[in-house]
């Protein structure tokens, strides 16, 4: 109760300094959960392998997905679909095995172990870009592009880092078919999942007759996502897909006929907003806090040239050659670059890394720390001049 005091405390402060700045507020709350955590202040000590701390980023990704889910507009959809896919599968391979190559030659590692670290780093952290695309309004497709690749690559992400895992651990070997066939069946029925909850809740929130639990529709929501995700998972699917897949639905809903009261539309808008605020807040100062400043500085130098290869180089190639080519969105270079330059590490990734510590894997603790030094340097570099960088791009839109 102290620590959730404590979090709650700062980060409403965090929150007015972020406001203040003009900085994404994600940045400032990783910032202050690096100094309220036991390597500094000691104020917030809660471990990265509890169930709480678990709970907390499965619930809070769940439920910014679902925040930026319902954003995306299917008429844009069907305008970006194929960079999308695109990038989501092909380009999580090349992020893959360019950083693994990368970390191959700078920390002299096994082959296989160092495509591990490549594969838990390659996702882009939907957490991070959900909310700062809500802060600085950029044109509507490279958004929504942006945010739902980080959305759908989080199940190829999964699959590449635990097919990889497997081969590390001589428990299997690498299979495209196979690959191929579980990112299909996660994807296909996170889908599926993500979309018959959706249009339950709308139908329930917002049908001209039978709207009976219209005046309950935070709890509807509320619900829905946790439905979803558990839902998803317990089919050995995407969960995160499932809540997305939600989310634009929902956002989506005037689409299939479903139309709320201005009030209520106005009052779930403001109580999403208000929720979604509160677990990214929780999200990132949990991760600023877990930050183990030994060991992260025993791998800084070789970590951050890993990271600078990642940002520099295998992001802007798999943007290239997964988005060049889609004759149908005609990507502008403007587009491209800005593509290129945002593409935050964050809680999946974080997640990932967990899960191999937990599971005592080879190569464990470089993997986790590498992926915080990805956390830290994309979120403080990349999100703090995302706004710059598309004033400069002239890709910048009026309120």
């Amino acid at each position: 109760m102290l620590s959730v005091g404590i979090i709650l405390a700062a980060g409403a402060l965090s929150g007015l300094v972020a406001q203040k700045t003009k900085v994404p507020d994600v940045v400032i709350f990783l910032l202050a959960g690096m100094l309220l955590g036991p390597e500094a202040a000691g104020l917030v000590d809660i471990n990265a392998g509890s169930s709480l701390n678990q709970i907390i980023l499965i619930f809070g990704s769940c439920y910014i997905l679902f925040d930026g889910g319902a954003t995306i507009r299917l008429r844009v959809l069907k305008e970006v679909w194929i960079t999308i896919v695109m990038i989501s599968t092909v380009g999580v391979l090349i992020m893959t095995a360019v950083t693994g190559l990368a970390a191959y030659f700078i920390f002299h590692i096994p082959l296989v172990i160092a495509l591990l670290l490549g594969a838990t780093i390659a996702p882009t952290d939907p957490a991070t870009l959900v909310p700062l695309f809500k802060q600085v309004r950029i044109r509507d497709r490279v958004a929504q592009t942006v945010m739902s690749e980080s959305a759908f690559n989080d199940a190829m992400g999964a699959i590449i880092t635990f097919a990889v895992l497997a081969i590390a651990t001589g428990r299997g070997e690498f299979s495209v078919f196979v690959s191929l066939r579980s990112l299909l069946m996660e994807s296909g029925l996170g889908i599926l999942a993500g979309a018959i909850l959706g249009y339950a809740a709308a139908f329930l929130i917002a049908h001209e007759k039978y709207n009976f639990l219209s005046e309950y529709a935070p709890v509807v929501t509320l619900m829905a996502v946790i439905g979803a995700y558990l839902g998803a998972d317990n089919l050995h699917a995407s969960g995160f897909m499932a809540v997305f897949v939600f989310g634009i639905v929902i956002g989506n809903k005037d689409v299939f006929g479903f139309k709320m009261e201005k009030g209520e539309e106005e009052g779930l808008e403001q109580y999403v907003l208000t929720t979604a605020f509160i677990m990214r807040m929780f999200i990132f100062m949990l991760l600023g806090s877990q930050v183990n400043f030994g060991l992260m500085n025993h791998y800084l130098g070789g970590g951050i040239l890993v990271v600078i290869i990642c940002m520099l180089l295998a992001r802007p190639l798999t943007v290239f050659i997964c988005a060049s080519p889609d004759r149908r969105a005609k990507w502008s270079l403007k587009e491209l670059l800005f593509m290129c330059w945002t593409r935050e590490t964050g809680v999946i990734p974080a997640a990932l890394a967990g899960l191999l510590v937990g599971m005592k894997a080879p190569g464990a603790d470089m993997i986790a720390s590498v992926t915080f030094i990805a956390i830290l340097v994309t979120i403080l570099v990349q999100a703090t001049t995302t706004k710059w960088l598309a004033g400069k791009l002239d890709l910048l839109v009026e309120d």
